[in-house]
Order: C-alpha cells, then structure tokens, then sequence
C-alpha cells in the first residue's frame, strides 16, 4: 500500500507555525494581553538549558552519589511533574484535560517510548561521561530526520544534510579519540538514540489525533506533560521490580541523606522543565529541528 505524502501537511504545519510566531495569551486575572514573540527561539533555548540541565543533575546522581536505581530517579522525577502541575491545576493556574480512557489508549504507544527513552539515558549516563553522552546524541538528529523524510515525505534541502553530515563525524571522532570507552554505555546510548528519535516521531502525529478524543478538542502543553509522566508511573513501578531495585532502595544509605533529596527533588523540577518546554518547542518546529 502506498502511503499518501503528507509533505503539504508539513509545510502547512510550518506556515501555520510561522503565523503563530506572534501569540497573544490572556492572563487570567487582569485579562490584560500579552504578547510572546518568536515562540519557536524561546522554546528551543528553553528546552536546550532545561535539556542540559537535566544531564548534568542526572550525571550528579548516578555517578556522584554512585545511585545504582536509575529507574527509581525517573520515577521519582516523574512523580514530582505529576503533583506540580496537578497542584497548578487545583489552584486554577493552569487548565488540563481530563484523563479519559480513549485518551489513554492514543497516548499510551508513545508513552512506552517515553519511558524507554528516559530509562536508556539513565543507563547510559551511569557508564558514559557528560561530553561524550552530548556527542553520540547527534545521532539521533540523522536517524529523525530519515524517518520523517521516509514516513513523512519531508524534503531536508543540502544545508541540512551538511550539518547532520557533520555531526555524525563529531560522534565517530568523538567515540574514537574516548579514553574512557565503556561498551555497556555505548549499548545503550545507541537504544537511547534509536528511542528518542521514535519518540520525537510518533509524539508530533500522536498530538493531533490526541486533541480529537478530548472534550475541548484541544491539549495544552501542561496537560500532555501531565499526561505522559502520569502514564509513566505504573510503567516505572513494574520495571523497578523487574529490575530488582527494590533491594538496592531498602538498603542504601543514600536514602537518609537531606542533601541527597534536596539534588533529586531539583532534578524532579528540572523534569518537569524540560517535559513542559519539549512539548512546547516541539509545537513550534519539526521533529529534526527540535532533536
């Protein structure tokens, strides 16, 4: 079966994007408007500082602390984005959608990315360094812009392709000239990459067709973070099981440690950062430009 080419959808995404460039917000108490120009550069130099962030207070824990529960991180993140924004919403700040079943079901698939995505990084992080993690994630741009030029008939011109070219050979020189190669870190670097750029992938189809089984017929930025982290949960638990951290968690000494909470509580944040401003650039771009 052929697929239909959907280029025209894309550029209409892109022009649509570009007309929005300019966006007026209504506060809720004054009603005064307010003017946020160039959404797509806000948004992306949002989620590069909450992006690297994140890296660097991951990188913190697992090694610094040497935390060998990466996946109870996550779930500890995840938790903390979950009762911010449910907060918000109570208090009136932010509006979400409800989590209705049908929602549920079309979010689920790229929920499960979500979580190997975020579960692959920790690992990876815990056996590579910062700069080298920084590096191999170029891959990750050549893999998503190959798949929306194969599923989304999307044209990259040449200027593009030069760019990507030349951050594949930073990743091989890179990987190369790493003193400290770990094969294990490396294995699971590449799954990261091969999971984000799904991810980055599905999320922007599953958006649209998110927004036509809610009640408004819209979703915000506030209720998809809501929506992703809390389907993580569960997902999270069982995993933390089957990787039998529950041990590790009972006996460690890192748990009785204020300052040690203190870094993981400011990682829950900086989730919830880069959560909220990935789905906003993510609304302003393509999937290439936003990975």
């Amino acid at each position: 079966m052929k697929m239909k080419p959907s280029s025209s959808n894309e550029e209409n995404h892109d022009v649509e994007n570009a007309k929005l460039d300019k966006v007026k917000v209504r506060t809720p108490r004054n009603g005064r408007v307010v003017k946020l120009h160039n959404q797509a550069l806000l948004s992306g130099l949002a989620y590069c500082f909450s992006s690297c962030g994140m890296i660097l207070v991951n990188k913190f824990v697992l090694s610094s602390y040497d935390f060998n529960a990466g996946i109870s991180l996550m779930l500890y993140q995840n938790l903390i984005s979950v009762g911010i924004v449910y907060v918000l919403s109570l208090l009136g700040l932010v509006s979400t959608e409800p989590l209705t079943w049908r929602l549920i079901k079309v979010w689920l698939p790229v929920n499960v990315i979500f979580v190997g995505m975020l579960v692959t990084s920790m690992f990876s992080l815990k056996y590579i360094n910062v700069a080298m993690v920084t590096v191999l994630k170029n891959v990750t741009n050549v893999i998503t812009a190959l798949g929306e030029m194969y599923l989304f008939k999307k044209h990259h011109d040449g200027k593009v392709w030069a760019a990507l070219f030349l951050m594949i050979i930073s990743a091989i020189t890179g990987g190369i000239t790493d003193l400290s190669f770990n094969a294990v870190g490396y294995a699971w670097q590449t799954v990261n990459c091969f999971l984000t750029a799904s991810y980055s992938l599905t999320l922007r189809r599953v958006m649209d067709t998110a927004k036509l089984v809610t009640k408004s017929g819209n979703l915000n930025e506030f209720s998809m973070v809501l929506l992703n982290n809390t389907l993580s949960l569960p997902l999270g638990i069982f995993m933390i099981i089957v990787f039998n951290e529950v041990d590790y968690l009972l006996t460690t000494p890192l748990l009785r440690l204020p300052s040690f909470w203190l870094v993981m509580t400011f990682s829950g944040f900086l989730g919830l950062a880069i959560s909220f401003t990935s789905m906003w650039f993510l609304h302003q771009t393509g999937a290439t430009t936003y990975r």
